[in-house]
């Protein structure tokens, strides 16, 4: 009896492992496989914000951004709880010279690539994540009838353009030299919205801004088409500050601002893809 016993004991000993052999086996599988899957995978535009860093951020960014960035920072800090983004709006030439006076900030977002490329030394390495064009902006209903560029050499136009050192003055000054354009402007302003202002209030009949800009007012000006043979491509580079406390979630901000996301909200503000 005892011999028969140990028997029937070492037989279901013998089956029960044949059983398991194949279920670890399995388990293996699927473990090994998630494992390649991980060591093989890359962070994506569309996870480039997962589980970023709480922190409260400061952002420079161009006037041009002001109204799409206040949308997008909305929608960031949704996607994550716990940080707080928060901006601060003015022409690229003066949020340069914040950053060389140390101005705390995290981030940097500016409306052409000489500024950014500028601060090289400053900054990491910056990503164009949109582009614009210019139009000419007029007073609602175009009382002027202003059709093309050529229209604002007119001397009886009050034309206002953005000062030289400003990204969009700097456009607007190569388009005009481009076309051999004379324009003698009734003032320079310091940003693209000081411009659009101008031209909202009647104190202009016709500025330079950018498309975007434009747009953020339709019951008060309207925006002249330039055909892209005689424009400028304005582009919009981000970059991490390297005197930022939160290098982390500044990164994680920056790359978010090229992921579907983000992009569907600049694109919808009239934005160009990069």
């Amino acid at each position: 009896m005892s011999l028969l016993l140990t028997r029937r004991r070492t037989a279901v000993a013998v089956l029960t492992a044949a059983l398991l052999v194949p279920l670890a086996a399995c388990g293996n599988d699927d473990s090994g496989t998630d494992k390649a899957k991980d060591s093989g995978s890359s962070a994506t535009p569309s996870d480039a914000a997962s589980g970023a860093p709480k922190a409260d951020l400061t952002v420079l960014a161009a006037s041009s951004l002001t109204d799409v960035f206040k949308e997008a920072g909305a929608a960031y800090e949704k996607e994550n709880p716990g940080t707080k983004v928060t901006f601060s709006f003015a022409g690229s030439q003066e949020l340069a010279a914040q950053v060389k006076q140390g101005a705390p900030a995290d981030a940097l977002v500016t409306a052409d690539t000489k500024t950014m490329d500028g601060l090289s030394g400053e900054t990491g390495t910056p990503t164009v994540i949109a582009k614009n064009r210019l139009v000419i902006a007029v007073g609602e209903g175009n009382p002027e009838k202003v059709e093309n560029l050529k229209d604002l050499s007119d001397t009886k136009l009050k034309v206002v353009l953005a000062a030289p050192e400003v990204p969009v003055g700097r456009y607007s000054q190569q388009i005009l030299d481009a076309q051999k354009i004379a324009v003698k402007p009734v003032s320079q302003e310091p940003n693209v919205r000081a411009v659009l202002s101008k031209v909202e209030l009647g104190e202009a009949d016709a500025g330079l801004v950018y498309k975007t800009d434009a747009e953020t007012a339709p019951d008060k000006v309207d925006a002249i088409d330039i055909p892209d043979a005689e424009n400028a491509v304005a582009s919009y580079p981000a970059a991490t500050l390297k005197g930022s406390k939160h290098s982390e979630a500044a990164a994680a901000f920056v790359a978010w601002l090229s992921t579907p996301a983000a992009q569907k909200i600049l694109q919808g503000a009239g934005f160009q893809q990069p």
